[in-house]
């Protein structure tokens, strides 16, 4: 038994990925497809392990420094170079250890806390990036599948006509003219539908470039959460983004500032001296800020014009997120009754005239043409509205995959 489930599962391993690539995929397969294969948000997490890292060691003491040495060893006379007939020379050991005030280390940690937590953001974003372009590829590739389909409607109705009138000229009841017009129109709906395929093939590697699989068929897209214009700006990748750009000049100048208050340096050194006593030096190093208003406050003041920087841009790239939903949603409301208005007056009144053309074209009542002109305009309409459902599923997209959402934060 154990035998055949080893056999069995290694089959199946074998042949998921054509399973994989005939079975019907939905977007939320080909989103966690994609996530699971971006590199763009891999480096993203990568940056964000290097800058938590970082930040393990951002409120720690230097190392301490190890420093040895010979004082006043003789340079001239009979004794010179010796280490043991001067009295004075004398063999030192010591260490010292610089010290930061608890006040400078925890504006330290909280600089590095704050990088992490612009990388954290920038993963975020760059996730949310490949969830908005694996949609959108989604869409692209979905549409145009359902526009070929339409082409290869037409392409049966001109070749169904064509036949058509085949038979009216061999009996005599049509004209060559007539034969010639739906051979041409056959014609025309053939290259629409080779130049639909081609497009179609395009979407599909597009959409592959992503979740790394050819697809099968493409299941349609239901409706979408779509967010309020709060929640759409403050979740905004670029309005993040700055956001966190904010923080760590805050930060950054914090910490600035806080070097004008010099560091101190301890030292303790033992010295050996032959046939003398022992020595030990306690010492203490303070730099002196002779010009703060030159160097220190100068250098805090550069510090705090890059808040203001970032602070600026943060309330621009706010505008323009406000700017963006209200654009989109505009869009998306319009489109919406676009579609209505169209199905309602354009494509309903389209099928009843076909249907009424090809009762008269059976009764006799009209021309091989008639009904064929009447398809083709209804067909034209069925993509018309095909275009505008296309145009509203991807405003409806940007507007639920641009902000940054509880899915690209895990």
């Amino acid at each position: 038994m154990s035998i055949f489930f080893s056999r069995a599962t290694a089959l199946a391993v074998v042949l998921l990925p054509c399973l994989a690539t005939a079975a019907p995929l939905s977007l939320d397969a080909a989103l966690e497809l994609a996530a699971r294969r971006s590199e763009t948000a891999r480096a993203a997490r990568a940056g964000v392990r290097s800058a938590t890292e970082a930040a393990q060691a951002a409120a720690q003491l230097p190392d301490p420094v190890l420093r040895v040495g010979i004082d006043n060893r003789p340079a001239t006379g009979p004794d010179r170079f010796h280490t043991a007939r001067e009295p004075m020379t004398m063999k030192r050991i010591g260490i010292s250890q610089e010290w930061l005030s608890a006040d400078k280390r925890a504006a330290r940690q909280a600089a590095a806390d704050a990088a992490v937590g612009r990388e954290r953001v920038q993963a975020q974003v760059a996730a949310a990036e490949t969830r908005l372009q694996t949609a959108l590829a989604y869409l692209d590739a979905f549409y145009a599948g359902e526009s070929l389909k339409l082409a290869v409607l037409a392409e049966h109705h001109a070749h169904e006509e064509l036949e058509a009138s085949r038979a009216r000229l061999s009996s005599a009841a049509g004209s060559s003219l007539e034969a010639l017009a739906m051979a041409g129109a056959r014609g025309v709906s053939e290259d629409e539908a080779a130049d639909i395929r081609q497009q179609q093939n395009a979407a599909r590697v597009a959409l592959e470039r992503w979740v790394g699989v050819q697809p099968g068929e493409l299941m349609p897209v239901g409706e979408l959460p779509l967010p309020a214009e709060d929640a759409y700006v403050a979740g905004h990748a670029t309005v993040a983004a700055r956001q966190r750009d904010v923080d760590v000049a805050r930060q950054a100048a914090a910490v600035t500032a806080s070097n004008r208050k010099p560091n101190w340096t301890w030292e303790l050194a033992y010295g050996q001296r032959t046939g003398y006593s022992d020595m030990v030096s306690v010492g203490v190093s303070i730099p002196l800020p002779v010009a703060p208003g030159e160097r220190q406050d100068r250098d805090t003041a550069a510090r705090l014009a890059l808040v203001e920087k970032a602070e600026a841009d943060l309330a621009e790239a706010t505008r323009a997120a406000g700017a963006e939903y209200r654009a989109l949603a505009g869009d998306a409301e319009r489109l919406r009754q676009r579609i209505e208005r169209y199905r309602a007056g354009v494509v309903v009144s389209a099928g009843q005239r076909t249907a009424a053309t090809m009762a008269a074209y059976r009764s006799n009542q009209a021309s091989l043409a008639a009904p064929f002109e009447a398809r083709h305009a209804e067909l034209e309409a069925q993509r018309k509205l095909l275009a505008l459902q296309r145009d509203l599923a991807r405003t409806r997209i940007q507007l639920a995959f641009r902000p940054l959402t509880a899915e690209v934060a895990q």
